[in-house]
């Protein structure tokens, strides 16, 4: 078994969920007393958030590669980055470290193309909706991406940052989210990709009939799979084997 390396607190709400996914999954597939091999460096969110919203991605990059340079340290074989929106800077942190990064965006594609889906809503921060990091690496793939209105945009953004990352469920936010995701399915999506790690803690698949893909419950899918796996290709899309 490889050692995952988790770099998490993005919010802890969302990584909590991302250590119990990966450790049943290993005991589900191995039994017995097995549970996964990780290390796990948990930063400070309320200064990463602060420095997204003053636009300062550059510090951003200082935080989380040190954060990437220590669990390679300490013995990781692999890096899972904890959310979605700081894989605007994924390309930085593999640029610090000699390991590989298990990307979100093409976990996430995988999923997508195995269940046939091409044309797919997005929810997620405002900089994961609008900036082009996280749609151009799923179009670069042949998925078409379709994102919610200006205001349905902010309303999402609001709800993650000042609801869901301080572990605050609202009712109202939860019927708010539901109606974009119908929204979504109206253009033409065939499904929603849950692209905030916090956004599954509000809406599950049980509560729509439109398909729901869960970033966190994916990406701790397939890093269970490169962990166990004799042989996993991290730089090629689509590459379970």
């Amino acid at each position: 078994m490889k050692t995952i390396g988790l770099i998490g607190g993005m919010s802890w709400e969302s990584t909590q969920t991302y250590y119990r996914l990966i450790n049943q999954q290993v005991k589900a597939r191995l039994g017995g007393l097995h549970s996964a091999r990780l290390v796990l460096y948990s930063v400070d969110f309320a200064e990463i958030e602060a420095l997204q919203h003053r636009g300062d991605w550059a510090a951003t990059v200082q935080i989380l590669a040190a954060a990437a340079m220590s669990l390679e340290a300490a013995g990781a074989d692999f890096l899972v980055l904890c959310t979605n929106t700081m894989h605007k800077v994924a390309p930085q942190l593999e640029q610090a470290v000699a390991i590989p990064l298990l990307h979100i965006a093409d976990a996430t594609a995988n999923e997508l193309h195995r269940q046939g889906v091409i044309r797919v809503g997005l929810l997620g921060t405002r900089f994961t909706m609008e900036q082009a990091f996280y749609r151009e690496r799923l179009e670069a793939q042949g998925i078409k991406v379709l994102i919610p209105d200006a205001a349905q945009r902010e309303r999402v953004h609001a709800v993650i940052y000042d609801e869901l990352c301080c572990g605050e469920i609202r009712a109202d936010s939860k019927a708010a989210y539901l109606e974009i995701v119908d929204s979504l399915a109206g253009q033409g999506a065939q499904g929603v990709i849950l692209g905030c790690t916090e956004i599954g803690l509000l809406i599950q698949a049980y509560d729509t009939d439109v398909p729901l893909f869960d970033t966190t419950a994916i990406h701790a899918e397939q890093a269970v799979e490169a962990a166990l796996a004799t042989k996993f290709d991290f730089a090629t899309p689509h590459r379970l084997t």
